[in-house]
């Protein structure tokens, strides 16, 4: 199998295993209260979301061959993007932020330099899809 392809199967299994944990602390919260943090909400969401994606690339690569460093390079912006962005989703859970963009919190900041890694991994696994699907 090839490096992407591995890159992007242990990052979808990772945040699916951790979407599934957040689950538990979003029960637990609602047991004392009508509704579980926003923040809780969203990392979990956004964990239940990456994993499809991760998987749905990955096989992508497989079905078009697209493989090598381009693709490895592809994968790795992909995936650190999406883990820095759920990781500055965790920070704002547990930092209570309500909202990220007024209060500019250190969440805020990991989501703010992920984006740019996960658009370029994006675009450059999108290229290689599309010009491999011959």
């Amino acid at each position: 199998m090839p490096t992407a392809q591995k890159v992007l199967l242990i990052y979808g299994v990772v945040v699916l295993v951790y979407a599934f944990a957040l689950g538990f602390a979003m029960a637990k919260a609602r047991s004392t209260a009508a509704s579980a943090p926003r923040a809780l909400t969203n990392t979990h969401l956004s964990g239940l979301m990456q994993a499809p994606l991760h998987f749905g690339l990955a096989a992508a690569l497989a079905t078009t061959g697209f493989t090598g460093g381009a693709a490895t390079a592809g994968a790795v912006l992909l995936v650190v993007g999406c883990a820095m962005e759920q990781v500055g989703a965790t920070v704002n859970w547990v930092q209570h932020t309500t909202d990220q963009f007024a209060q500019r919190s250190l969440g805020f900041k990991f989501n703010a330099a992920g984006g740019p890694l996960m658009m370029v991994g994006a675009v450059i696994l999108a290229v290689g899809i599309i010009t491999n699907l011959g």
